[in-house]
């Protein structure tokens, strides 16, 4: 993939960065380099190789998938104006 100037002044542009039309080569040339070395990683084989999370081999942090009120209803309620068995009551707006 090769990045021609108009798409440096669109990406610029997207970014909400000034580029004079004097970097424009510069940044061209910068961007075709990060191109080109994204598509050198493609060509790496990774058949067998594991997803990681980390780079030390180590069980995600999981907690179980539990329902609550998390314990402060009471809490929360406190400052409604009004409310009803830890329920919020509002005015009726729409007939």
């Amino acid at each position: 993939m090769s990045v021609d100037a108009a798409t440096v002044r669109r990406i610029a542009h997207l970014a909400r960065i000034a580029v004079d039309e004097a970097e424009v080569p510069h940044l061209q040339g910068e961007l075709n380099a990060i191109l080109a070395f994204v598509e050198q990683l493609s060509e790496v084989n990774v058949d067998g190789v594991e997803p990681m999370t980390s780079v030390t081999p180590m069980e995600m942090k999981k907690r179980p998938d539990l329902v609550n009120d998390g314990g402060i209803a009471d809490e929360v309620i406190a400052n409604a104006p009004a409310s009803d068995n830890h329920f919020f009551l509002v005015p009726k707006v729409v007939e």
